[in-house]
């Protein structure tokens, strides 16, 4: 890493890091709707990031922020929003249930009914439902592809898996058994029930695109399950962008949205790049639509 790098990562670790990177948000451009709630009860709330003149058919972004299913929270994460929406996305961040509070696959429910708040409403915000992408980081990476992969969340909530145009995963557990963190365990539940949290094992034809992107020396998730996800993506036929950065870590990855990192890594630009070559759902004919 170049002592730039070192530096700024040497400035972050003098306070907290979001902080930092939330004070260098662009704010010129973009409009901030705050604490709407999209479900009753705590840790359902979810903020929306929208450019202050959408384009019609302007792409939408939900992200999941990671924490090992334990922890974080959506203002922690504007400078993703942020950057987002500058460029012409609509972001909505929501918060989830975690651990104590909940076990899987309580959150991921938790994450179908941000999704199925913002197909419903995120046209009054100038977002296009029709062009609806997961995005998730770390844990939240898992989330968001499972969901797309797991169809059972969605369709529970009222969304159709098909209609997803999308999965951006950085930095994601995919592909993590088995478990040898004691919270963990607690966290899945019995053995038996492990499988049911790994998305690799969900992967069918159905599947949206993905972009899949890792740091080569992310010491906290192993980019690995990066690179399984999207080979099994491809023995199934299915797009998978896969991005592995040199000499990245795990919360730099993330970080890049940030200006003052985005040098390190062209995350933000490769999510831009994948976002706009997908301008719809990419017909599959093997996901099934639901009727009606």
């Amino acid at each position: 890493m170049s002592a730039a790098a070192w530096l700024l990562l040497a400035l972050l670790g003098a306070c907290s890091p979001a902080a930092i990177l939330n004070a260098t948000a662009p704010h010129e451009g973009i409009v901030l709707h705050a604490d709407l709630a999209y479900a009753p009860g705590p840790d359902h709330g979810l903020d929306v990031y929208a450019p202050v003149q959408p384009r019609a058919d302007a792409p939408v972004v939900v992200f999941f922020y990671g924490g090992d299913w334990q922890s974080g929270a959506r203002a922690m994460y504007r400078f993703v929003g942020a950057a987002l929406a500058a460029r012409g996305i609509v972001t909505v961040i929501p918060d989830y249930r975690r651990y104590p509070a909940v076990r899987f696959p309580a959150f991921m429910r938790d994450a179908a009914a941000a999704v199925a708040w913002t197909r419903a409403h995120v046209g009054a915000y100038g977002g296009d439902a029709a062009r609806l992408f997961l995005m998730g980081h770390s844990a939240g990476a898992q989330i968001a592809t499972l969901l797309a992969l797991d169809g059972q969340y969605l369709r529970e909530a009222g969304v159709d898996p098909c209609d997803i145009a999308g999965v951006i995963g950085l930095a994601g557990p995919y592909d993590f058994l088995p478990l040898h963190d004691a919270t963990l365990k607690v966290i899945f539940g019995p053995p038996a029930d492990w499988p049911r949290s790994q998305p690799i094992d969900f992967v069918t034809p159905a599947a949206p695109p993905m972009l899949l992107a890792a740091g080569t020396d992310d010491h906290t998730v192993d980019p690995g399950n990066t690179v399984r996800l999207a080979a099994r993506l491809r023995a199934a036929g299915v797009e998978a962008d896969e991005r592995l950065y040199p000499d990245i870590g795990h919360p730099v990855l993330i970080g890049a949205f940030a200006w003052p990192l985005a040098f390190l890594a062209p995350v933000r630009r490769d999510t831009q790049r994948f976002i706009a070559e997908h301008p719809a759902p990419t017909p599959r004919p093997a996901c099934k639509r639901a009727e009606g």
